[in-house]
């Protein structure tokens, strides 16, 4: 399902997310700064042996959260441009469950916008993983 409103793109996936489309997609002659957060899947956390990561995900209630989120940031910072891709399902160790790209006129915004967006996305968006 998926979310696109003129300088903001909220997707959530069951497949492989495409991180070169979502950087191609915030990249505009007005931006001098691009910040782009990929998480991927790691092989332990907390000390313990990972094997693989499932995210599900209420997904309605995501996509209006994450939206919230951008519109937020649109407000906060300078941005001409916010991604969230966000994927469910079964990922294995070095597998993408989330891109995050702003696009600004300057860096500083950039990733300001996006450590923002990273931290509240995985404070306030319902989406559970499970190890």
């Amino acid at each position: 399902m998926e979310k696109i409103i003129m300088n903001i793109d909220i997707k959530i996936l069951n497949e492989p997310l495409n991180i070169q489309s979502c950087i191609d997609w915030v990249m505009g002659p007005e931006c001098g700064g691009i910040d782009v957060f990929i998480g991927t899947v790691r092989n332990a956390t907390k000390g313990k042996t990972v094997v693989q990561l499932e995210f599900e995900a209420y997904e309605a209630m995501a996509l209006l959260e994450m939206k919230k989120i951008a519109e937020d940031v649109l407000q906060k910072w300078p941005v001409q441009k916010i991604l969230i891709h966000h994927r469910t399902g079964v990922l294995n160790i070095g597998e993408v469950p989330v891109v995050i790209a702003v696009a600004a006129a300057h860096r500083s915004a950039a990733f300001e916008a996006c450590r923002y967006t990273i931290d509240t996305l995985k404070q306030s968006v319902p989406i559970w993983k499970k190890e």
